[in-house]
């Protein structure tokens, strides 16, 4: 069956329904009913469902109904036609859809004028033409909904595929950018300390094989699906000259909550030792009863201002999501200062 129609069941449905009451039609004499004609048009109907070439199906099908619209006698199988635009919708669009629909009604209106010229005067024929024009105005806005419907599936999958980038992208910056920012500052002091002081350049060496192992413990832990611990991410991620200080119960805060506050120490950090050239860093986290305030503040030359960077905007984004803030205060000689605050 072509699965490409958002509703492929519909076909086959109404082929079932048209068969059973073609059927009992030629069963009961309601009409002059042609069985094995009935019978085997409607079995080349459903053949024709594993068809996919749209146009060909559709001009198939089309002329099968004609045929097994004559061979019923009862004249119910006249519900067929609502398949074209419907049908035709799909591969073809609204436009093409409309003017099949159109040209339905039209021919159900000359065959009425060939059996019966009269016919207008006919209650009963031209309520059977109203209600077969409805059901193809039906058919249309059924169509419409579905293709709408899946149009609107495909965004969504687009937008929450969009957005699993950015997260991705934010937590590659926040994890491993922090790590290898680290490794590169201490292989530098290292090289630099080589000849001078080599003891210095070894705990150098020591301090970047460590960040290089906390970078692929982070890796490993970001696809198990463990409950974050925010004291004992932070005792890891500050080292060295970055002082902690730590208070408060962080079971009252839910876990984006959490990776907020530790992807804002992260940046804080991160921008101290990369653009700052901060000597001493201080992070402070209080994890109060109805909100957590966290600040980072540094001894570094400060900035003026100016375009923030990914970094920061992806974790103003992050610390907005948990309904937190964030503040940067800085001036020129006066270092920085970062403060985020999450309710609980």
């Amino acid at each position: 069956m072509n699965a490409d129609r958002p509703v492929p069941w519909v076909s086959p449905v109404l082929y079932a329904a048209v068969l059973a009451a073609g059927l009992y039609a030629g069963l009961a004499g309601l009409g002059d009913t042609h069985l094995p004609v009935f019978i085997a048009g409607l079995a080349a109907l459903f053949a024709l469902e594993f068809v996919r070439r749209e146009l060909l199906a559709l001009l198939a099908r089309t002329a099968l109904f004609v045929v097994v619209a004559l061979a019923d006698g009862s004249g119910l199988s006249r519900a067929l036609f609502v398949l074209v635009p419907f049908t035709a919708y799909f591969a073809f669009g609204r436009t093409v859809a409309i003017v099949l629909a159109v040209a339905c009604v039209a021919g159900v209106a000359v065959a009425f004028q060939v059996a019966a010229p009269g016919w207008p005067a006919d209650v009963a024929r031209v309520s059977d033409l109203l209600m077969f024009a409805l059901g193809l105005a039906l058919a249309i806005a059924m169509a419409s909904a579905a293709v709408e419907e899946r149009r609107g599936r495909a965004r969504i999958a687009e937008l929450s595929a969009a957005a699993e980038r950015q997260r991705l992208a934010r937590d590659i910056h926040d994890d491993l950018g922090h790590h290898l920012t680290a490794v590169i500052v201490l292989l530098e002091q290292a090289e630099a300390f080589r000849e001078r002081d080599p003891a210095a350049a070894q705990r150098a060496l020591a301090e970047a094989t460590g960040s290089a192992r906390r970078a692929l413990e982070d890796v490993r832990r970001s696809v198990r699906t463990w409950h974050f611990h925010l004291g004992s991410a932070l005792r890891e991620l500050c080292t060295g000259a970055v002082v902690l200080r730590l208070s408060g119960d962080e079971s009252r805060y839910g876990e984006p909550a959490l990776r907020a506050l530790f992807h804002a120490a992260q940046e804080g950090i991160t921008n101290a030792r990369r653009h700052a050239g901060a000597g001493a860093v201080e992070v402070d986290a209080e994890l109060g009863e109805d909100r957590a305030l966290l600040t980072v503040t540094d001894d570094g030359p400060g900035f003026d201002g100016g375009r923030e960077g990914f970094g920061l905007r992806g974790m103003r984004e992050r610390v907005r999501a948990a309904g937190g803030q964030v503040v940067v205060r800085s001036a020129g000689g006066r270092g920085t200062r970062l403060e985020v605050v999450v309710p609980r």
